[in-house]
């Protein structure tokens, strides 16, 4: 673990149990200083590994942190965000906006693959979500192709191939990963298939 990465974790088992320390985190998000914003977004992706629960009423500072110009703030709030899918999916869906923004911006990969992340685990959760998000998936596996986090973000899309889709989008997966299936290679290949099969068992 690196010096960075243990200071933000420190940081963030100090707020466990201190309500203003904890705020001081928050409150940091929309600060003026692009540094405190990343320190305070990194912290507190560490503390929502442990927990996720105690994040869900500042769910809408996360989402206003998907406005920042800097890409780690947006990727430590994406991946907060798709935790607390399990806990306050309504309140996630506020997220969207930012995160498509994220998705496709041309200047980090971490970032763009924290967005497919969260984007997939909240489009796995109704049909209707399943709907909103296809087409943004689907676009980034067309964009993605090839890139260094090509293979991450089809682990994310694998995952979004169990979830609650609508037949529509199913579908449209299927045909997406057909190609692939087909001609891919290796783990790619297997990747595809995997999909394949889960939208067809489903």
């Amino acid at each position: 673990m690196s010096e960075k990465t243990q200071g933000a974790k420190s940081i963030a088992e100090e707020a466990f149990g201190n309500e203003r320390k904890f705020k001081q985190l928050i409150d940091a998000l929309s600060g003026p200083s692009r540094r405190d914003r990343q320190n305070a977004a990194a912290a507190l992706a560490f503390f929502s590994k442990d927990h996720p629960d105690l994040m869900t009423s500042h769910a809408g500072a996360l989402v206003d942190a998907l406005n920042r110009p800097e890409a780690q703030t947006r990727w430590e709030c994406l991946d907060i965000l798709t935790l607390l899918v399990d806990y306050d999916s309504r309140a996630c869906d506020k997220a969207i906006p930012g995160a498509e923004t994220a998705l496709f911006d041309e200047g980090s990969g971490p970032l763009r693959l924290a967005a497919l992340r969260f984007l997939c685990k909240l489009g796995s959760t109704t049909e209707a979500r399943s709907e909103r998000v296809w087409p943004l998936i689907d676009e980034a596996i067309q964009c993605y192709h090839g890139d260094l986090e090509f293979s991450d973000m089809l682990s994310a899309v694998t995952d979004f191939s169990i979830g609650n889709l609508s037949l529509q989008v199913k579908k449209e997966l299927a045909a997406r990963m057909a190609f692939d299936a087909s001609n891919g290679r290796g783990a790619l290949k297997r990747r595809a298939r995997q999909i394949l099969d889960n939208v067809n068992e489903s």
